[in-house]
């Protein structure tokens, strides 16, 4: 039996920061120093990004704001709220874009519906309550109170990949297993200004947004296109642990981005990637034909770019959701794989590359298969 993904639903707040309004608005913080100023002005407009999206309202001045104690819009000021208010952002703008990702899902997948789902498993890493996503999704989406539920919790940027394993192992174990699996991330609830140009590095790229995937080995008579799991690798960068980071501070979840990453993961990304292409029949990253690689910054798309000597177009997934829409944490990669699956031509037949990256320094990555459905 072969598991897949039958459709990709995404979502994103309302509210659109360009990017450089945005820059203006950090880099004029009082207090800043000319240092800092000369390192925001060159991280946003190094970053590739057009838009992003987010939860703080108070940034749009056409709408009556709930999160005032995020933003003085008056004074222009980046406020500081505690890590309770933050959270309880959270609390109140997850639910609807996390659902809103989940119906869309479900809405896109041929033959499937609501009450097919047996499981449910959330990644979030923005924030935490209890009852917690994986319950909202099976009381508001009406789905059988005993569908199993899980829940992945502050693994970063990395997170869709463990998620995806974890729903095709249901499907393996259970053939008639229908899996949602949902990411959802507020990483704009924590940014603030500052000096420290780790966290200048993370103000100028991070977003929200919620992506939800439908995974089942079943067979729905259907002839749309598929994402085929083909295989896993997880590694662990040497001397990486401290270089992505994500703890809770008193002021939010603190984010350590280090300049060295891109670096660390460029040198490493071969020998990561070296078990998974062996498992496949010692495939050649030449025999790869499609590449959704999370970006989380423009300089780790240009390692992984370089150091396997890929075409433009091989990237332009990637980065086009990077200039869309920043780095939305777990949920990003499963936008790019969305663009690849509905841009799929009825009969496709090729071999995709995922990776993502995120603390430890982790590098997660998945073969797929993009083929049509088999009616």
């Amino acid at each position: 039996m072969t598991v897949s993904v039958r459709a990709i639903g995404v979502a994103v707040p309302q509210t659109i920061l360009h990017q450089d309004e945005i820059r203006d608005v950090f880099r004029d913080q009082p207090g800043r120093t000319r240092l800092a100023q000369r390192l925001i002005g060159a991280a946003f407009d190094a970053s590739a990004i057009d838009t992003r999206h987010t939860v703080i309202d108070a940034f749009d001045h056409e709408v009556e704001t709930t999160t005032a104690a995020f933003y003085d819009a008056a004074q222009r000021q980046v406020l500081s709220p505690p890590t309770g208010v933050r959270n309880d952002a959270y609390i109140e703008h997850a639910p609807p874009l996390l659902l809103e990702a989940a119906r869309r899902a479900l809405d896109a997948a041929p033959g499937l519906s609501a009450a097919d789902v047996t499981h449910v498993v959330t990644a979030s890493c923005t924030g935490f309550f209890a009852p917690g996503p994986e319950y909202l999704l099976v009381r508001d989406l009406g789905l059988d109170p005993g569908t199993e539920r899980y829940h992945l919790g502050f693994q970063g940027c990395f997170a869709a990949f463990p998620a995806l394993r974890a729903a095709e192992a249901f499907c393996t174990a259970d053939p008639d297993a229908v899996v949602l699996v949902v990411c959802i991330e507020l990483c704009s609830i924590h940014l603030r200004s500052s000096d420290d140009p780790d966290v200048i590095l993370g103000s100028s790229v991070f977003a929200d947004g919620a992506a939800a995937a439908v995974v089942t080995g079943r067979d729905t008579g259907s002839s749309a296109p598929v994402l085929e799991f083909d295989g896993w690798s997880t590694a662990l960068v040497p001397d990486g642990e401290t270089e992505m980071a994500w703890t809770i501070g008193d002021h939010g979840f603190e984010m350590v981005l280090s300049g060295a990453v891109p670096k660390l993961i460029g040198e490493h990304l071969e020998i990561a990637l070296r078990p998974l292409l062996a498992a496949a029949d010692d495939a050649p990253v030449s025999s790869i034909d499609r590449w959704a690689i999370h970006p989380g910054g423009r300089s780790i798309l240009d390692r992984v770019q370089r150091g396997f000597g890929l075409d433009d177009e091989l990237l332009a997934p990637s980065r086009t959701v990077l200039r869309e829409y920043g780095n939305m944490s777990s949920a990003t990669v499963l936008f790019i794989l969305q663009s690849l699956l509905d841009g799929a031509p009825a009969d496709a037949d090729e071999r995709v590359c995922a990776l993502a990256f995120g603390p430890g320094l982790t590098i997660e990555s998945a073969l797929l298969r993009l083929r049509a459905g088999r009616a």
